[in-house]
């Protein structure tokens, strides 16, 4: 049976503004216990994520999460994901784009996030209900 990103997406979706602080952002996604944020900015071409490494590197060059807003570390060149899509398409994404998060996206409007742990977690359940190797054989 084939997985699909709607069956392991979050439906949490923190929406944010491009003015929030990143230590703003940082509380509601702690909060919320979500890794990334959508930010919404209508200004700025619609939808971009704040992902928690975001942040992390925002803090690591000195810059004070008080002052700097979310908008300046968003990633606005997103690739999103359709809920239909099977969980290897979105595996294969987030390996080629180099991120952990796709924003699931249905009729323009985001729906969910789907993370790296998302897919994991159902591919290891679905892995965990197989049924075991015969002894002596090694599972692939």
């Amino acid at each position: 049976m084939t997985t699909l990103v709607r069956d392991a997406m979050s439906t949490v979706v923190l929406t944010i503004g491009p003015a929030h602080t990143l230590r703003q952002a940082a509380r509601l996604m702690s909060a919320r216990r979500v890794g990334a944020a959508v930010v919404l900015d209508p200004d700025a071409g619609g939808v971009g994520i704040l992902t928690e490494r975001d942040i992390l590197n925002s803090v690591g060059a000195g810059q004070d999460p008080d002052r700097e807003p979310a908008h300046l570390h968003t990633t606005t060149d997103v690739v999103f994901a359709a809920p239909g899509w099977t969980l290897e398409d979105a595996a294969r994404a987030m390996t080629r784009g180099g991120f952990r998060h796709l924003i699931v996206l249905d009729d323009r409007e985001p729906v969910g996030v789907v993370s790296v742990r998302d897919i994991v977690r159902c591919w290891s359940s679905v892995r965990r209900d197989a049924p075991a190797a015969p002894a002596g054989t090694v599972a692939s």
